[in-house]
């Protein structure tokens, strides 16, 4: 195991990498310690957020050992999207690179072999199910033989746990690098893991041996806003039009829905509201969803209706709003898929509605699963602690990063932070809900769910409840002071304190759990969120629009001759892109672009120094871009 300390030789030449090939000057964060260790052939485990730069952790020192004469770098990716645009990207910057997938003719995946094994490949991407096969392993051993095999990077390897979030079975066959392969370096790469998930990849990959390197979870431009679902799609309307629609249209965006028939009905309610969105999901045709995705990939200002399905490997920097329709499984989930947004850097928002059924929903999803009951357990544990982030009163991000193990300040930016939500001690009101959950299967030897109990509480002569006789019991009637909406939030809270439990069969009836006993004795308080009025959300509404308008104008400020010169600038890497069948972004980020207009570049040498143009595109594109710039100098 090589462990080269920052300052080195290698970190001096993968500088010189990342300034000639990427167009940027400095590594940012554990960049550079990542790159000095897999570059001097150590193993890593390596976690950053979404827009950290991962791929950098392993593309640099791939270029780097291929450079000193170490060969290939073998990339694990589970996506054929995500190996098209990066490879794309990778070309667009001068480095031979290719990747073997479904979407190859036979003739193709050949001549990508025979690339490979003629060592005139920098780097060669994959999925997991074909790096296992006996025929690529065979080509392997021969790149190793001859001492060209440099590196293996394994992206997304949370797919290899099954506490993660995605778990993909295929991606347990990865140990067979180690085994088979045990003198090449291996870099694991993930944006999100808890301790459980990190100690699986560690033990599936065998990376025992290796460094593990944590950059910060916190994406301090991404704004947490969690809401309670009412009517979630005139919700959606409502915050997509408050938050994220201006003169030119509403900005791109991603919205998850847990079932295909709720995607089909939200993009097609959207497109008739005016929205420019499409849905995606497993149910639709193969060509439909790749002509779907490549839309999003290409298109400005597109919403993406989905389910999680869609998402991994999105590389598009600007999506500026990711919202949940319904609950994920879990706070890794949540965090990874709300990451795709922003990845620019630039201010974006996590949206979610979320409600009593989404709870149940998800409860009797892992009630009903066939897993064992130790792995049910971490599973209703992980949700938990998702519920406990939406309850939450204090700020989303501390919340959120604790869950990672990392201490934070309040954020100031968060919906709590931004408009502190009013408290109430609940605790009176806990018990009353406890208490008439007790005394109504008491009364009739059976359990009965939400909507049977809260007519109870608040008084509701309801024909079920005089079938049964429960406007006699001693609770009836003795929640009038609070809402069903109240209740339903008091109850979401008793839930995620196991003091209550949702049994799917027959009806979603509500039982009594062990934690319920301290509450009804009085020795522990339960808090509830006092409602927002209209008119305070709409105060939200325009603070967060403030606020979001006020952090964008802190990155590069342009005059109107400069915004001028930005418009025309993404003309004409629209029809580059166009031309070579790439998103936009893979041609110049917004960034740069920016960065461009801001400088008013007169000479090729003006244009060394923009970060993410680096020495192969501005070769390329270096004449067009001053010509475009000229008309506005």
């Amino acid at each position: 195991m090589i462990d080269i300390a920052p300052g080195s030789e290698i970190l001096e030449t993968s500088l010189g990498v990342l300034h000639e090939v990427f167009g940027y000057d400095n590594f940012r964060g554990p960049q550079a310690e990542i790159v000095s260790h897999v570059g001097g052939g150590g193993d890593a485990l390596v976690l950053m957020p979404t827009g950290g730069g991962k791929s950098l952790c392993y593309q640099v020192p791939a270029i780097v050992r291929e450079r000193a004469g170490q060969g290939l770098t073998v990339v694990v990716s589970p996506l054929i999207a995500l190996m098209h645009d990066q490879v794309g990207a990778l070309i667009e910057a001068g480095v031979a690179a290719a990747f073997l997938n479904s979407s190859l003719s036979s003739e193709d995946a050949q001549r990508v072999e025979k690339e490979m094994l003629r060592g005139e490949l920098t780097l060669l991407y994959a999925a997991p199910e074909r790096l296992t096969t006996p025929r690529f392993l065979a080509l392997l051993d021969s790149l190793l033989e001859r001492g060209k095999l440099a590196l293996f990077a394994i992206d997304e390897a949370h797919c290899v746990s099954q506490w993660g979030h995605d778990f993909r079975p295929e991606y347990r066959g990865l140990a067979v690098l180690h085994e088979r392969f045990p003198q090449v370096p291996r870099v694991a790469l993930t944006a999100t893991a808890d301790d459980l998930t990190r100690a699986d990849i560690i033990e599936r990959l065998q990376l025992q041996e290796a460094r593990t390197f944590i950059s910060s979870f916190d994406r301090p431009n991404i704004r947490y806003q969690l809401v309670e679902k009412k009517d979630a799609t005139s919700q959606l309307q409502r915050f997509i039009r408050d938050e994220h629609l201006g003169a030119d249209g509403h900005d791109a965006g991603i919205v998850y829905c847990q079932s295909r028939r709720r995607v089909e009905e939200v993009a097609s309610m959207l497109s008739e509201a005016g929205f420019n969105a499409l849905p995606y999901h497993a149910g639709l045709d193969a060509a439909v969803r790749q002509r779907h995705q490549d839309r999003f990939l290409r298109e400005e200002g597109l919403i993406m209706v989905a389910t999680i399905a869609f998402g991994m490997g999105i590389d598009k920097p600007d999506v500026r709003f990711v919202a949940h329709l319904d609950m994920p499984k879990n706070i890794e989930g949540y965090y990874q898929e709300t990451g795709r947004a922003g990845r620019d850097g630039e201010p974006a928002t996590a949206w979610m509605a979320y409600g009593l059924q989404d709870v149940v929903n998800q409860r009797r999803m892992i009630d009903e699963s066939p897993a064992a009951d130790e792995f049910k357990q971490v599973l209703r544990g992980k949700l938990d602690a998702l519920l406990t982030l939406a309850e939450a009163s204090d700020c989303r991000r501390v919340r959120l990063l604790s869950y990672f193990g990392e201490a934070s300040q309040p954020c100031g930016n968060c919906d709590n932070c931004l408009t502190p939500p009013e408290l109430f001690d609940a605790t009176e009101s806990a018990r009353k809900l406890l208490s008439c959950i007790y005394r109504v299967q008491q009364a009739s030897g059976t359990a009965f769910g939400a909507g049977h109990i809260m007519d109870i509480l608040r008084g509701k002569a309801t024909d079920k409840v005089k079938q049964y006789g429960h406007e006699k019991l001693s609770t009836f009637g003795i929640g009038a002071d609070l809402s069903e909406t109240q209740w339903r939030a008091l109850l979401r809270q008793l839930i995620a304190r196991e003091a209550v439990q949702v049994h799917d069969a027959p009806y979603n009836t509500l039982h009594l759990a062990d934690a319920a006993r301290d509450i009804l004795k009085g020795q522990q308080q339960v808090w509830l969120r006092t409602l927002a009025d209209k008119a305070a959300g709409a105060t939200r509404s325009g603070r967060q629009r403030a606020a979001r308008a006020t952090a964008k104008d802190e990155g590069v400020p342009l005059s109107l001759s400069e915004r001028d010169c930005l418009e025309a600038l993404k003309a004409w890497r629209a029809e580059v892109a166009r031309e070579h069948n790439l998103p936009a972004f893979v041609i110049f980020h917004d960034a740069t672009l920016r960065a461009v207009a801001a400088r008013k570049p007169e000479s090729l040498a003006d244009l060394d120094g923009i970060a993410g143009i680096g020495q192969k595109k501005r070769e390329a594109y270096g004449s067009e871009v001053l010509r475009v710039v000229s008309a506005f100098v």
